[in-house]
């Protein structure tokens, strides 16, 4: 029930970015206020940690984050992904990069 809370925060922020400019402005410049504000959520990052927004509303851009190195001893693999590493396949590299680059592969041809 509680992530189903966090997602309806979530959807909120955004749909009012997209609505909204002056709020779009306020969330890059301040995120933690700006979203509190507007959800009466209380945003607790831990220790050290800062939250960042990009405004990647401008359609005639195509945006790519580069995600943090992510720490292998804390990821847990499926018995599918397993199996694929097992047998000298690479799938945890194909599904990062689709889920963190959805659009840009449609525009690289080799």
């Amino acid at each position: 029930m509680e992530q189903k809370k966090e997602e309806e925060v979530l959807r909120l922020i955004i749909s009012k970015a997209w609505e909204d400019i002056n709020f779009r402005k306020c969330l890059v410049s301040d995120p933690i206020k700006a979203i509190e504000n507007l959800t009466g959520a209380k945003i607790v990052l831990p220790e050290g940690k800062t939250l960042v927004i990009n405004d990647q509303t401008d359609k005639s851009k195509v945006y790519v984050n580069i995600p943090s190195e992510p720490n292998i001893e804390d990821i847990e693999l499926t018995e599918d992904q397993l199996e694929i590493i097992a047998g000298g396949g690479k799938t945890i590299w194909r599904d990062l990069v689709n889920s963190l680059f959805p659009t840009l592969k449609n525009y690289i041809k080799i």
